[in-house]
C-alpha cells in the first residue's frame, strides 16, 4: 500500500468519500449520514499520490473514543488501508488522556476485520440505515 493516512481538515474531501461509499455504493439516505458531529470530529484522510481514497472521523464523548464513517474506495480495497485508518484513529485516541476505551459501529459482515484489530463485539445486532450493525469496543490501557 502506498497511501498515506493523515488528518485533515478537508471536510469536503471526506464528505465526497462517504458519499461515494455510503450514499451511492450503500444506498444509505443522505438524511441519515450527515449529522452535526462533523464540526466537533477529527477527521482522517487516506491519500494516494494525492487522491482521497479513504476517511474516518474520531470523537471524544465522556471517556470513550469513537472511531466512525470508516470508509475506502473500492479501487483501495484489500490493500490495508481501512486497517490503517483505523490503526491511525486507535492511536490518536488512546493518546488523549481523556478516553478510557474506543467504541465503534461496525457492519456485521465487517466484524472479523475490526476482530482483528483489537475490537470486542457488545450487546445485540440493531439495524442503522437500513444495515445490520453491532457495536464493538477496544479497551484502553490505564494511564
Amino acid at each position: 500500500m502506498t497511501a498515506t493516512v493523515r488528518a485533515t481538515e478537508d471536510l469536503a474531501a471526506c464528505h465526497a468519500l462517504r458519499r461515494a461509499v455510503f450514499i451511492d455504493e450503500q444506498g444509505i439516505p443522505e438524511a441519515e449520514e450527515w449529522d452535526d458531529l462533523d464540526a466537533a470530529a477529527l477527521h482522517l484522510l487516506a491519500l494516494d499520490g494525492g487522491t482521497p481514497v479513504g476517511t474516518a472521523r474520531l470523537l471524544v464523548a465522556k471517556g470513550t473514543g469513537r472511531i466512525g464513517r470508516i470508509c475506502v474506495l473500492p479501487s483501495h480495497r484489500g490493500t490495508g488501508l481501512g486497517a490503517a485508518l483505523v490503526r491511525e484513529g486507535i492511536a490518536r485516541l488512546t493518546a488523549d488522556p481523556r478516553v478510557r476505551g474506543i467504541a465503534l459501529s461496525a457492519q456485521e459482515y465487517a466484524i472479523p476485520f475490526y476482530e482483528r484489530l483489537g475490537f470486542v463485539p457488545r450487546g445485540d445486532s440493531y439495524d442503522d440505515a437500513g444495515i445490520p450493525h453491532r457495536d464493538m469496543v477496544l479497551e484502553c490501557a490505564a494511564p
